[in-house]
């Protein structure tokens, strides 16, 4: 963790990413990004020099049979606030519109659901464990399928 926390640091530096004072949330999907970031932004709070409040977030789209309780449980062994926030997400983009594509659509509602949610908390900063990887599989399904 402290190598991964490191690494952390040094973006948060060098990119001056955290103010003292900064309420930030990670917007958590239970996979293992999202999960490290979570682990590694706490792991930071115990010796960055600037206060920051930490929160975990998830986004319930609406699909059947999700099962947020271990997140819950985890967050609360880091004593980290745990917010789910229900939409309806799945609704529309794969019954009300039937995408055929629904990557892009999905993706700008997912992001606007997280900003409401951190706009009704008071959290001004949203983190996110994607990487460089996503980005360029990401790029790479909008080419082939949506052109």
């Amino acid at each position: 963790m402290n190598k991964i926390s490191g690494l952390v640091r040094r973006c948060v530096d060098d990119y001056t990413m955290i103010d003292e004072g900064d309420e930030i949330a990670v917007g958590v999907s239970g996979g293992k990004d999202s999960m490290l970031l979570l682990a590694a932004l706490q792991h930071l709070r115990t010796y960055y020099p600037k206060r920051f409040g930490l929160h975990a977030i998830t986004l319930d789209m609406g699909f059947t049979g999700m099962n947020f309780s271990p997140i819950a449980a985890y967050c609360a062994g880091l004593d980290i606030p745990y917010y789910i926030v229900k939409s309806d997400i799945a609704d529309v983009v794969f019954e009300e519109r039937k995408e055929k594509n629904p990557c892009s659509l999905c993706a700008k509602m997912r992001r606007g659901a997280l900003n409401n949610a951190l706009k009704a908390r008071g959290i001004g900063k949203l983190a996110l464990g994607h990487h460089f990887d996503d980005a360029v599989e990401t790029f790479f399904m909008s080419l082939i399928y949506e052109g």
